[in-house]
């Protein structure tokens, strides 16, 4: 589990991030249109998990506005931002913002993809979402880059995010 804190404050998740190198793990997630969107619904594109507790949020909204500009200039790379919110708060947002560069997908109702890949918070005020998260994968699958935000009020390093594509 890893140690993360929350306006100073210690919180916990519900493991650790998976490891660079790593093949990641299917998963299922929901669309802003309810559709699911799977794993192999992204093959053969390099992929940025944007990974945050709430769209909103004034560091989670940052972050969305912030991979949304930087994905237009990404050359075969799709940007997932996953948080625990409804597929109509995230769809909401991103209308409201014109932001059409990134994918929103929800891991409502159960949370599996937070619980398979250790980011869900455990305890504190936002037990049950997850924790910032910053996931990096190749076209093949396989994790180049993690980062788990250490504050939770704290943006993830874009830099060392994007360094990697």
């Amino acid at each position: 589990m890893a140690s993360i804190t929350l306006g100073g404050n210690p919180i916990h998740t519900s493991g650790e991030l998976p490891k660079v190198g790593t093949k990641i793990a299917d998963f299922k997630l929901v669309k802003t249109d309810l559709s699911v969107a799977s794993l192999s619904d992204f093959a053969g594109k390099k992929l940025v998990l944007n990974i945050f507790p709430s769209i909103d949020t004034g560091t989670c909204a940052a972050s969305v506005r912030k991979f949304n500009e930087s994905a237009s200039t990404l050359e075969n790379t799709t940007v997932l931002c996953v948080s625990r919110d409804l597929p109509f708060a995230q769809k909401r947002f991103c209308g409201a913002e014109g932001l059409e560069n990134v994918v929103n997908l929800s891991d409502f109702p159960e949370g599996s993809f937070g619980k398979a890949n250790g980011l869900e918070i455990t305890d504190g005020p936002l037990a049950g979402l997850h924790s910032r998260v910053v996931i990096v994968v190749d076209e093949n699958g396989i994790i180049t880059h993690t980062e788990q935000v250490a504050e939770i009020a704290d943006e993830p390093n874009y830099e060392a995010a994007l360094a990697v594509l």
